[in-house]
């Protein structure tokens, strides 16, 4: 179907689901810009995205935010991996999440991270999701809306992985003022992640740059660094997309049991300093 055949059918409600998404002109004439809860006011939001899953994104996510937590900002994580949410876990919270007349509260870590995920929705954590797109969409859409964050320095958002209907909800929805990538060093997530980089531009989000997790393993015995997955090409994918590398992080058993024991909160990594000064300057206007 030609772009003017999509535009002649265009919703005015929503353009989730048209393959025109992010190239249609109608777009233009909108504001897609879902208003914030009033009680709430948000510096910045940040996006955590990746091309693909299993590279770690939440965990960059949970500890980005608990690194911006320990330099005294006020932070909060949106949970948008409406099928998949690990962010509750990993800072070992539990709902149910109440509401009063502001809004959905978001319950917050022990370290005083603002959480809203779905899993602080249900009654059984554990319970599957099996919603059609639009209405995880939805959803994602009503925790910009209708959860009372408050004041917030820094909000990250926690993606789904790919290029599907939530990524393109939250582009159109919520003002992000730009992305955190992250990828690992196998070949095949390197090009998946230029998907993702392409719809970020396709969609007019700046990339902030990328983090490579799983970079390599350090010997316990005589500290030799061993690329379990390859060596590492994140530099000359970063290069020539003319962006910077944020962070390499190591493997590590440590960060795996705190995250199983719900102990995000004090895991500190020297790797993503970079990613941390990056976003902080965003209050300079520096973007670049």
């Amino acid at each position: 179907m030609s772009d003017t055949n999509n535009e002649a059918a265009c919703s005015e409600k929503s353009c989730e689901g048209c393959h025109s998404s992010g190239n249609c002109s109608t777009q233009d004439s909108k504001n897609m810009t879902a208003e914030l809860n009033s009680y709430s006011s948000i510096k910045h939001v940040i996006g955590v995205a990746s091309g693909k899953g299993g590279v770690g994104k939440s965990f960059v996510t949970g500890t980005l935010a608990s690194s911006l937590r320990k330099k005294g900002y006020t932070v909060g994580i949106l949970d948008a991996d409406i099928t998949g949410p690990s962010i509750p876990k990993m800072f070992g919270i539990k709902g149910p999440a109440v509401g009063n007349e502001m809004g959905v509260v978001p319950i917050e870590s022990r370290n005083g991270i603002k959480i809203m995920s779905i899993n602080l929705l249900m009654e059984d954590e554990e319970a599957p999701v099996i919603w059609r797109g639009p209405i995880i969409a939805g959803t994602v859409k009503q925790f910009w809306t209708e959860v009372a964050w408050g004041d917030l320095d820094y909000l990250l958002v926690d993606l789904p992985p790919g290029t599907g209907d939530v990524p393109l909800t939250v582009f159109q929805s919520i003002p992000l003022d730009c992305l955190v990538v992250v990828t690992s060093p196998q070949d095949l997530v390197g090009l998946i992640v230029k998907k993702c980089l392409n719809m970020a531009q396709m969609m007019n989000i700046p990339v902030l740059g990328l983090v490579e997790n799983y970079s390599y393993l350090s010997c316990p015995d005589c500290g030799k660094k061993i690329p379990v997955f390859g060596i590492s090409k994140v530099d000359e994918t970063a290069s020539g997309l003319g962006l910077p590398v944020l962070g390499k992080i190591p493997m590590n058993p440590d960060f795996a049991q705190k995250i199983d024991a719900g102990d995000a909160s004090s895991i500190s990594l020297e790797e993503l300093s970079g990613a941390v000064e990056k976003i902080e300057s965003l209050d300079k206007g520096d973007r670049s």
